[in-house]
């Protein structure tokens, strides 16, 4: 499983559709936790998933990824210390027009400064790309495109001192679109990424291409029955639905 998390906050969001709300509380992101640590769950960062994925005999274990879109305040001051009392760790990626020494916010959320993403980092957060300007990439020209992907990369590296391998496509993952996702991947490869986690449904397997990595939505609306069978892949099956619903609007 990739978890798809963005704020961890006692944030309501009325008129927005369970499926599409993005806010997780901190007490339900607690629970989420420790559901995870008793069931034996050990995070990894997304490069590690990616390595473990690759081994043709991985070491036995139960595994999983946490991970959070647009590098909201909420993650250092909510998601941190929880993750931390559970020794788990996990990857952000950070949109970085909104990510700066001031304090920034995006979509009238306040967002992380670079000082807070590198004390995560040195205490074994992970951090990726999400573009620079969490633009919906389909409506880009190519040169636009790629500007958001080698800046925000650059950026990253430039702050955090280290390679930004990793990549999460901003809004809905074009995935009937298959003349652009191609020549996204190309790009992506060619700029130095090694992977792009997207809002397609399911869990991470063997062989999977690492560029169309699905994930799992996860907000204040699940509980702990909900959770744990999107954990178990009880959820994989709407991955179907999904495909066939973009498919359909894409006619």
């Amino acid at each position: 499983p990739i978890l798809m998390y963005h704020g961890i906050a006692d944030a309501p969001e009325p008129g927005v559709a369970p499926y599409y709300q993005t806010s997780t509380s901190p007490a339900n992101f607690r629970r989420q936790l420790g559901l995870l640590a008793e069931q034996g769950f050990r995070a990894l960062d997304l490069p590690q998933a990616l390595d473990l994925l690759r081994q043709p005999d991985p070491p036995p274990g139960k595994y999983l990824v946490i991970t959070f879109d647009d590098g909201l305040r909420n993650v250092y001051t909510e998601a941190f210390p929880a993750l931390r009392e559970h020794g788990f760790t996990a990857t952000v990626f950070l949109p970085t027009a909104f990510i700066a020494d001031r304090r920034r916010a995006f979509k009238n959320a306040e967002c992380l400064t670079w000082a807070e993403a590198r004390e995560m980092r040195r205490r074994g957060i992970r951090f990726g790309s999400h573009t620079v300007n969490h633009p919906e990439l389909v409506r880009l020209s190519w040169p636009e495109i790629e500007r958001e992907l080698r800046d925000s990369k650059t950026e990253l590296e430039r702050q955090l001192g280290e390679p930004a391998t990793a990549f999460a496509y901003p809004f809905a993952f074009p995935q009937c679109d298959h003349g652009f996702t191609r020549r996204l991947r190309g790009l992506l490869a060619g700029i130095g990424y090694t992977c792009c986690a997207t809002t397609m449904l399911g869990r991470a397997r063997p062989g999977a291409d690492p560029f169309r990595l699905q994930r799992l939505p996860v907000n204040s609306l699940d509980d702990a029955a909900l959770f744990d069978a999107k954990l178990q892949g009880d959820y994989d099956w709407l991955a179907l639905i999904q495909a066939v619903v973009k498919g359909f609007k894409r006619r």
